[in-house]
């Protein structure tokens, strides 16, 4: 029998197929379109790389996936947040460093490409970037049969942003009595899922609704914040691992005393079928905090004024104290 590619499963038709209406789609309305020399199609995507308004420009990178929360996609069939969950993955750790993202690019791996399921995953990557103040200008498409089965697929994400070196967010800002102000998260975002598909696996129809809930963007909001407060020190994006995640912006000699906050029902739930210990639960998911702001406590009225402008209500978590001579660690 004779074999071309197309029979052993690769069909690079279709593949070029979905790039032309990506390219369709993103015509002259992309985020940063006078910086695009060329984007989507080209072997590699040009981008104008003059910030006039910095001292010292530097480029910041992010790469990031959404884990085996693509398992529940593929088992109901719905992808319309995966594309938002992947490019919230990689621009909330951007904006940690302060960081305005410029670009993205993404890596989506199949074993069968379905021009439909393609479209509705790129749809909500692309809605997502024109969020974030951020260009989609290139990615690849693999069409890999044997190695991905049935509907499964893999995705990948890949940011690069820019900030004045001089005004770097961190760990080196963070001072004792600073007061860290919390902004929720919109539900288990993209982390632990390993973990929730056996905790939800007689009921996940349920509780879809909710286990699928797309990654919240933060970027905007946080660029307001910095804009009308030069005492933001650091911020932690409250990702896999939970709580730890606050322990990777205090220096040495410091660590944070946590009040309690009112944990969303999700997490409880979860907390009671799994039989996890509260730390365990906090080490584990965001429990309800996406994204935790360390700011000087003259600034945190306005700082919680300025996200709720920007739609996202907030509250104070806790603080920063000193503690010479121990490992840095957070107490609730």
């Amino acid at each position: 029998m004779a074999l071309d590619y197309k029979k052993a499963g690769v069909d690079i038709a279709a593949g070029e197929a979905l790039v032309d209406w990506l390219k369709s789609e993103s015509q002259g309305s992309q985020p940063h379109q006078e910086r695009l020399v060329s984007g989507i199609g080209g072997f590699a995507a040009l981008f104008r790389a003059q910030f006039p308004e910095m001292k010292k420009p530097c480029l910041v990178s992010a790469t990031d996936g959404v884990g085996t929360k693509l398992k529940l996609a593929v088992e109901f069939d719905r992808y319309e947040g995966i594309g938002q969950d992947l490019v919230a993955m990689c621009v909330n750790d951007l904006i940690c460093c302060g960081a305005r993202p410029l670009f993205f690019l993404d890596y989506y791996a199949v074993g069968q490409l379905d021009l439909n399921r393609a479209k509705v995953f790129l749809s909500g990557l692309r809605n997502a970037c024109v969020e974030s103040d951020c260009a989609l200008i290139g990615g690849e498409t693999a069409e890999m049969p044997g190695v991905y089965q049935g509907k499964d697929f893999d995705c990948a994400g890949f940011a690069v942003g820019v900030v004045d070196e001089d005004k770097v967010l961190g760990a080196h800002r963070v001072q004792e009595g600073d007061v860290l102000v919390g902004v929720p998260s919109s539900g288990f975002h993209s982390n632990g899922y390993s973990l929730l598909r056996q905790v939800f696996v007689e009921d996940r129809s349920e509780w879809v609704d909710e286990l699928l809930k797309p990654t919240a963007l933060y970027v905007k909001a946080l660029h307001e914040v910095l804009s009308v407060s030069d005492q933001v020190h650091a911020v932690a994006h409250i990702t896999g691992g939970g709580m730890d995640n606050l322990l990777r912006v205090l220096p040495d000699g410091f660590s944070a005393i946590l009040r309690p906050w009112d944990i969303p029902k999700p997490f409880k739930v979860v907390q009671e079928r799994a039989q996890l210990s509260q730390e365990q639960l906090l080490k584990t998911f965001n429990c309800g905090v996406g994204m935790i702001l360390v700011v000087s406590p003259s600034q945190a009225s306005a700082i919680h004024q300025s996200l709720r402008r920007s739609g996202f209500s907030s509250f104070d978590l806790g603080e920063v104290v000193a503690s010479p001579g121990q490992e840095k660690q957070w107490q609730l």
